[in-house]
């Protein structure tokens, strides 16, 4: 099962850096180029400095994980953070609205350290999604030159006789040690549960007891987990002793699947290959093909259906309809699969739940009709991604792409199912929404 553990965080003090809004940040891999700049010269001490810190003019290699250290250091010397003196637990709270709707959600949950060990049933962390090689490399270059996690690993956990939801929202009634809205428009408190404290103490049990009783599906973070695995392993075979060490645990936030959560597809963008007609033919042997009258019609189309998304996507993966969105050389449709002739191109060894993954029906369709194969859709170099559906129609009217695809979300049964039968998803098969931001919580590598 699963060992979580209270921890002692790094937290910003407002009384020195001001309004911590200016100091947290996205999540390291959902920031552009242009997005980090601007975080960085919003405030000087700007968590993204540590998380993500900038390549500077004349910088030797691996130079701005260096810099990131030295960063970190100085700010806890000079009471920028400061690490609270009771081992707690922090019960984390985001309030939204659904994108592409009016319905507003609450999202809650707790950061603990989680005990790092190889993925699998034997450790109760269940991985759901296929990594890349370079963002686990960054990840790594820079937890090596820091011994800090900034971004935690978002983990999924069934509580199933309610007690983690009692915890917290009970824990959220309290006045929070953090309150702020971030550019985004969504809303985020903090509250911290001393393990030790007579009031908040039974709460913060509770939460640990519910997280590590059965198993945790990592929902998002795969590559951290991976990173903090490698750096566990480098690290204890670098010592005399094998006693447990701070570096065994990593920052976790743990999320009950018992509350409403949110998943927004990712869109494809195909760069080459055939187009308009020509695509719509090649598309006909596999799918039923519904044309509709514009862009504009297939981007309403789209909004539309997420008022029944969970009923058209509840029952077996297999007996669900499936259907696709496509825009090209100005035309638009709806595909939907026809389940026989995708049969005989699924993986028959696959469960039922990743085999009729729509990520993994339009992986299928998009190697049959324009050659692009898993590794190439991995390297990225024929296929685009964005979570914006207009943006993906503006790429292709811009001339870079030949047709978007536009996917539906997928399921939160469905990433529980796949990574309980110890399969895994092709990248980009989930986005999680929202992200949390990067700051109010940082993991230091010390008791």
């Amino acid at each position: 099962m699963p060992e979580l553990r209270p921890f002692r965080a790094l937290r910003y003090d407002a009384a020195v850096v001001g309004d911590l809004r200016d100091v947290v940040s996205p999540p390291y891999d959902v920031i552009s180029a242009a997005q980090q700049h601007a975080l960085a010269r919003r405030h000087p001490r700007n968590v993204v400095r540590l998380d993500l810190p900038l390549d500077e003019a004349g910088d030797p290699a691996d130079e701005r994980y260096r810099r990131a250290a030295r960063d970190l250091a100085a700010w806890r010397s000079d009471g920028t953070l400061r690490k609270d003196r009771q081992d707690s637990v922090y019960v984390y709270e985001e309030a939204y609205v659904l994108p592409g709707s009016s319905e507003h959600r609450v999202q809650r949950g707790f950061f603990a350290r989680l005990r790092v060990a190889e993925p699998g049933p034997d450790s109760g962390v269940l991985p759901h999604e296929r990594t890349l090689s370079a963002p686990k490399e960054d990840r790594y270059r820079l937890l090596r030159a820091t011994g800090m996690n900034a971004s935690p690993v978002v983990l999924l956990f069934a509580d199933e006789d309610g007690t983690a939801m009692r915890a917290l929202e009970h824990a959220s009634r309290a006045d929070p040690l953090v309150d702020l809205t971030d550019d985004d428009g969504v809303h985020h408190r903090l509250w911290q549960l001393p393990a030790d404290d007579p009031l908040r103490g039974p709460l913060a049990q509770d939460l640990l007891r519910a997280g590590s009783a059965g198993p945790l599906t990592i929902a998002d973070g795969h590559h951290r987990y991976e990173t903090a695995l490698r750096y566990h392993d480098e690290r204890h075979r670098d010592r005399q002793r094998c006693e447990v060490a701070p570096f065994d645990y990593l920052l976790a936030l743990l999320l009950p699947i018992e509350q409403p959560l949110t998943v927004l597809p990712t869109h494809r963008v195909v760069r080459d290959g055939p187009a308009g007609e020509a695509l719509l033919g090649a598309a006909s042997a596999l799918f039923d093909v519904e044309r509709l009258p514009s862009g504009d019609a297939l981007l309403a189309a789209w909004a539309a259906a997420r008022a029944d998304e969970p009923a058209r996507r509840a029952g077996d993966p297999a007996e669900r309809p499936h259907r696709f969105g496509l825009w090209t050389a100005g035309q638009a449709a709806v595909l939907h699969v026809r389940a026989a002739s995708f049969a005989p191109l699924l993986d028959g060894a696959a469960s039922p739940a990743l085999r009729w993954l729509d990520v993994n029906l339009l992986e299928v369709a998009l190697e049959r009709i324009f050659g692009v194969d898993r590794a190439a859709a991995a390297g990225g170099g024929r296929i685009a991604y964005t979570k914006d559906a207009s943006e993906a129609l503006a790429l292709v009217d811009r001339g870079e792409g030949v047709a978007a695809f536009l996917l539906d979300p997928t399921p939160v049964d469905d990433v529980l199912r796949v990574a309980a039968a110890g399969e895994a998803m092709p990248q980009k098969s989930t986005y999680f929404y929202p992200k949390q931001v990067t700051g109010l919580v940082l993991n230091p590598h010390e008791w």
